[in-house]
């Protein structure tokens, strides 16, 4: 056995009572507290960005292609979706799926209320079960093999506003020469809690329908979604598929048209890693002046070991192994409330959020094991060699002096 490790054992087994077991406790707290506090901070925030993330995308795909147009009218100009890209995915491998889209604006009317809205045309094509996380009520579309549904989805908004239910009907007038309306029946109502960019104002209904008002071919459609199957490689993904369409065609990230949201999202990472880095100074310096009371408290055996021939070196690694002993301590215990705390919240959801605010009713927990190991290996290393300063105290005791000390 390493005969460094072996007296810092010992010296840990005599520490059981007394000043130094309590300056061991403290110790030990404080990495646990430590560790538990960043394991939490970090899943939380990566809760809160994929949440906030899969809603935009199931929405809104991960990039999006238009024909280029100057206008800023919500509504695209036409373009022939059936290009390289939608009929032969099997050759973009990055492709997880394609769906086609149109918009097109109108006015709600009930007995009692008026709303503008544009409604969002979808096809075959769209995923469904991908957005079934955000129905609340009803059904989703049910859209037929021939002609198209006169079905929509209202935001939760939206039916409050119109005071339309699941299975009522409203009519939707359209800003067109000449103007146009049809009866459209509430299918379902969905609910994201990004009000200003969705919940506010966009209405799901057949893109059959938008191709009949507009006087478009089957083959036309306001532009195409675009899902990638790795979300960190998108802009590859924009390169790849950039150059594989005509030059009147724009490809735009979905990051970029909600810019405000994403940006966010990137501020609570810079706010959470300068947590981790408070959070380490904390431990450090708890760290330095916890060893050097230890130092302090064994002056004697310092100098003992000193007139007996050991080196500096020998003896500052007793204390880096009752160090190492202590943080590996509060890593364990850090763990065990930190990943405790985030299994209650995921499971039982007991911390709620104002939705209106942050998108979502309660805090998310989003599991990243490799997040976890990389905190644990970090908080170890970093407190590990920060052990080395006070220790370099050992140096300047004198073996006479410190035999004397009392």
């Amino acid at each position: 056995m390493n005969f460094s490790y072996f007296i810092a054992k010992r010296i840990s087994r005599e520490q059981r009572e007394g000043f130094s077991s309590t300056i061991h406790k403290i110790a030990i707290a404080s990495i646990a507290i430590g560790l538990a506090a960043t394991i939490v901070a970090f899943l939380i925030m990566k809760g809160f960005q994929e949440t906030v993330k899969n809603k935009i995308y199931s929405f809104s795909g991960h990039l999006l292609v238009t024909k280029f147009s100057m206008s800023n009218s919500p509504e695209e100009q036409p373009m022939n979706y059936q290009i390289p890209i939608y009929q032969q995915q099997k050759d973009f491998p990055f492709i997880h799926r394609i769906q086609e889209y149109a918009h097109k604006t109108g006015l709600v009317k009930t007995e009692n209320e008026v709303l503008g809205v544009v409604i969002k045309g979808i096809g075959k094509s769209f995923d469904s079960q991908a957005f079934k996380q955000n129905m609340i009520a009803g059904d989703f579309l049910v859209l037929p093999d021939s002609g198209y549904a006169n079905q929509v989805v209202l935001s939760k908004s939206i039916s409050q506003k119109l005071n339309a239910n699941v299975g009522d009907d409203i009519v939707v007038h359209f800003f067109q020469n000449p103007p146009r309306f049809r009866k459209l029946k509430v299918q379902g109502i969905y609910e994201t809690n990004l009000s200003e960019y969705f919940d506010n104002k966009v209405i799901l209904g057949d893109i059959r329908m938008i191709q009949r008002l507009n006087d478009w071919s089957d083959s036309l459609a306001g532009g195409l979604e675009i899902f990638v199957k790795d979300s960190e490689r998108i802009d590859d993904a924009g390169v790849a598929i950039g150059n594989s369409m005509d030059f009147d065609l724009n490809i735009e990230r979905v990051s970029d048209k909600y810019l405000q949201v994403f940006e966010w999202l990137n501020l609570l990472s810079r706010q959470v890693n300068i947590l981790l880095v408070i959070i380490l100074l904390v431990i450090c310096v708890n760290m330095i002046s916890i060893v050097l009371i230890l130092v302090m408290e064994r002056t004697q055996m310092i100098g003992m070991f000193k007139a007996l021939g050991a080196g500096d070196r020998l003896i500052r690694s007793v204390f880096v192994h009752q160090g190492i002993n202590l943080i590996a301590k509060g890593l364990v215990a850090g763990n065990m409330v930190g990943l405790g705390l985030c299994f209650i919240q995921d499971h039982f959801k007991i911390i709620k959020l104002n939705a209106q605010d942050y998108y979502m009713s309660e805090v998310p927990i989003s599991w990243h094991w490799e997040i976890v190991g990389m905190l644990n290996l970090l908080t170890f290393l970093v407190v590990t060699l920060v052990l080395l300063l006070p220790t370099m105290v050992i140096a300047r005791i004198s073996p006479i002096k410190a035999i004397r000390f009392d």
